[in-house]
């Protein structure tokens, strides 16, 4: 998390602030999960796996406390170069941080991969408590939640478990409680109105590849990324913000998809996002969305460092 920033503000003996981590396997609900906590769409979610490929940070702030939790790309066996970046992104997270929040989905049953993390948390982050938290209750049945508590139990001894689901609001006030209380005394760390430390230019690109994401095909969704290439307010003019998207694929066929027929796909996808990046900007948008394919960028460390994946 780097060096802890001083911050004025109330005595350390009666504030507690920190770094919490949310990790699990890829769409475990841990997006979803830090929005419900931050009360405000930090990262972005889908219903596509491994659609988290940064750490994001957001900031809860009260009188007493302030947390900062991490939300990490789901742990997967990697395949591409950007995927073992990724695990060691992860792993680099969960061993600089307070508290870890181990995510299971309560409609899903705890598997290999699940039993794999935990090992690891426990060899790479031994000191750390970690909080087992089954996500999405809402979509499971009583049954399902008491029996995935049976099933963590067998994984290991966590600090807690908790059951919380972010789309029904259940429990998330009280996960926010069990993360502060194993925070340290500390002042602030952010300024109180800070929700994250996401660079805008950062959130935008999201915005515009959580919109690309929404209808394709399961083999396209890793293959899309975005990169804001040029941003600025319009010459002359301070209610509108002129922003240039470029959206990478790595094959032709994928382009012609993104695009969809005459372009009205592309259409659909800037209209969605323009809404959302007005919302957040606070002001009229002129979005200019353009597809270009960087062949197997996944695998090529000279078009990773481009993206902004040198982790």
């Amino acid at each position: 998390m780097g060096a802890r920033k001083a911050a004025a503000g109330l005595p350390a003996g009666t504030h507690r602030s920190g770094f919490a981590c949310f990790v699990g396997r890829p769409n475990a609900g841990k997006s979803t999960l830090l929005n419900a906590l931050v009360g405000s769409k930090i990262a972005i979610t889908s219903d596509k796996p491994q659609t988290t490929r940064r750490a994001v940070r957001g900031i809860v702030t009260r009188p007493d406390a302030q947390l900062v939790v991490v939300d990490t790309p789901g742990m997967h066996k990697p395949r591409t170069l950007l995927g073992e970046r990724l695990g060691d992104l992860v792993r680099s997270v969960w061993s600089d941080v307070d508290v870890v929040g181990f995510c299971v989905p309560a409609d899903e049953k705890v598997g290999p991969g699940d039993r794999r993390i935990a090992a690891e948390l426990a060899e790479q982050a031994p000191k750390t408590p970690v909080i087992a938290i089954i996500t999405k209750t809402d979509k499971a049945t009583p049954q399902q939640i008491a029996e995935q508590l049976l099933a963590l139990s067998r994984v290991r001894d966590f600090d807690e478990v908790i059951p919380v689901s972010a789309v029904a609001d259940s429990q998330v006030d009280l996960l926010t409680e069990l993360l502060i209380s194993r925070l340290p005394l500390s002042p602030r760390l952010y300024p109180d109105a800070e929700l994250t430390d996401e660079p805008m230019e950062t959130r935008i690109a999201e915005l515009v590849r959580e919109a690309s994401l929404d209808g394709v095909r399961e083999e396209l969704p890793h293959s899309l990324a975005a990169l804001v290439t040029e941003m600025g307010p319009r010459e002359g003019r301070t209610d509108m913000t002129d922003i240039y998207v470029t959206i990478f694929v790595e094959r032709d066929s994928q382009k012609a998809i993104v695009l969809g027929h005459q372009g009205s796909r592309l259409s659909s996808v800037g209209r969605r996002a323009r809404l959302e990046i007005e919302e957040l900007l606070g002001t009229r948008v002129y979005l200019n969305l353009h597809v270009t394919v960087a062949k197997d960028w996944q695998r090529d460390p000279r078009q990773l460092r481009k993206l902004g994946f040198d982790l």
